[in-house]
């Protein structure tokens, strides 16, 4: 199949829906916020998995919704999808200089201090911590600004000062514990998350994904203990917490 032509295809498609279907023709750019972050979730589920054949439809369902996007500001002659491709190509083009200019990296990581330079100079940022989304879940946000703090030098000289400032919030999330103010304590697990996505950043592991995997993980464990029960005619409502508690055991033998 030809990229481009199914890509005009899709917008060919998109432009007569805007026209023709009473529910495409109503929608705005806010009633399809909520479905571009479903789709974006969806398409991380599908890496998660490593189902590519779904994977394949995700991206698609993602790449309607800038599709979608782009033909109403379109209509509202705000721009169009031919400007929100030449943007992404001239983007990629200035960030990039050690492939389409003259400058010399020899590690990712330069690459990545450069990267952040060029944002900073080119797009008029008085903050390094600028340009990491307000929306964004707030652990990937917190390693996103922990991350680019890091660039600078503002991090941990070792793995053992992030273990000593866990364990001084631990204290501190006990401390506040004790008085029962609900602001004092929310407060201090505030601090300890965030010196657990420290933690997270310093060991290069994406705290997201991490807690991703483990939710996943517990997921199916809890429901291995509801197939367990079921064969004996029985709810997780009507089990103990020690038998719970056994099969907990079990299934992690199992998944």
């Amino acid at each position: 199949m030809d990229p481009t032509k199914e890509f005009e295809r899709l917008l060919q498609i998109m432009h007569r829906l805007r026209k023709e279907c009473p529910w495409d023709r109503k929608q705005t750019p806010e009633s399809l916020r909520q479905y571009i972050l479903e789709e974006a979730y969806e398409t991380v589920e599908a890496i998660d998995e490593q189902n590519w054949e779904e994977l394949k439809k995700e991206l698609g369902d993602l790449m309607l919704q800038i599709v979608f996007q782009a033909e109403i500001a379109e209509e509202r002659q705000l721009f169009d999808i031919a400007g929100v491709l030449h943007h992404i190509n001239e983007k990629l083009i200035r960030r990039h200089p050690h492939v389409f200019g003259e400058v010399k990296v020899d590690s990712a990581e330069e690459v990545k201090e450069n990267w952040e330079q060029i944002k900073l100079e080119q797009e008029d940022r008085t903050s390094l911590l600028e340009g990491v989304p307000k929306n964004l879940s707030a652990l990937l946000r917190a390693q996103r600004l922990q991350d680019k703090a890091a660039q600078v030098g503002f991090d941990w000289e070792n793995v053992s000062g992030v273990l000593d400032k866990i364990s001084e919030e631990i204290q501190e999330l006990k401390q506040a514990l004790t008085t029962n103010q609900a602001e004092e304590i929310e407060n201090e697990l505030g601090d300890l998350l965030f010196s657990l996505v420290n933690l997270a950043r310093f060991k290069k592991i994406n705290a997201e994904d991490a807690l991703r995997k483990t939710i996943n993980k517990f997921v199916a464990r809890f429901q291995y203990i509801e197939s367990q029960l079921r064969k004996t005619n029985r709810s997780v409502y009507e089990a103990s917490l020690e038998e719970m508690d056994r099969l907990w055991e079990k299934s992690k033998k199992q998944v």
